[in-house]
């Protein structure tokens, strides 16, 4: 092999990428789904599904509404309110959809509640076939619980699929001793391990999320999403953000 093929050689062949809802918003123009966000994960999404990985997606739903949030300000309980959530991450998913086979990417949306009319119903076997066929699978509602969250529901559905890895898309370049928007002070993890997540209740993913992944010893990566091909980078290798691993 030579050392061009080499760089350009994967280092993992199964990936679950987990997005949040936010990243899908513009807060400036008040829009839940920005048309040029869309557009710039597709195309790194299809970079990274040309190059012979195989991906998994599951996206959160708070750009349109957050379970905790409908239950302080609306006085929604929390279980309706972690319904009306999950719906949320369905109409994300279809958008994503849509806009991933624009681009040539064939996709399908797989959801936690069924609703045959516009997804498939979440089948593990059928899942990891159309994973292996190439095309990208998008998990939708969540874990189909109430008081889950979806990094939970990533953890989950990377377990079961087989994964080499849960990728965390943020909007930070890895998990800080502190958060670095408040205290100029903090320094980033390249490399941790569970336990000290969640010792310290870093809030990059949530207990659960964490506790799963290590009893089923699945790496987790955090990175920031909006570098430019930084998800390229991380799947062939590169140092990016920060490893949470055994």
């Amino acid at each position: 092999m030579t050392k061009k093929h080499a760089e350009n050689k994967p280092k993992y062949k199964r990936i679950l990428l987990k997005l949040s809802g936010e990243v899908l918003q513009n807060k400036k123009a008040g829009e839940s789904l920005d048309a040029t966000v869309l557009v710039s994960i597709a195309q790194q999404i299809k970079r990274v599904r040309d190059l012979g990985v195989q991906i998994a997606i599951v996206v959160g739903g708070g750009n349109i509404f957050r379970g905790i949030t409908g239950m302080e300000k609306c006085g929604i309980d929390r279980a309706t309110g972690d319904y009306m959530g999950m719906l949320a991450t369905v109409i994300n998913s279809l958008a994503l959809q849509s806009t991933l086979e624009s681009h040539g990417v064939f996709t399908r949306v797989q959801t936690a509640i069924n609703m045959p009319q516009m997804a498939e119903q979440l089948i593990r076997r059928r899942a990891i076939r159309h994973l292996e066929k190439g095309r990208v699978v998008i998990f939708a509602a969540g874990t189909g619980n109430p008081y889950f969250t979806t990094d939970t529901a990533a953890a989950l559905r990377a377990t079961e699929i087989g994964a080499d890895i849960v990728m965390k898309a943020t909007k930070v370049d890895g998990i800080y001793t502190a958060d670095p928007m408040k205290d100029p002070t903090a320094k980033r993890y390249t490399r941790i391990n569970y336990q000290t997540a969640i010792r310290k209740q870093l809030k990059v993913m949530d207990a659960a999320a964490f506790s799963l992944c290590m009893e089923n010893h699945v790496p987790i990566m955090v990175f920031n999403f909006f570098k430019q091909d930084e998800i390229l980078r991380a799947v062939l290798g590169h140092p990016v953000g920060t490893l949470v691993t055994d």
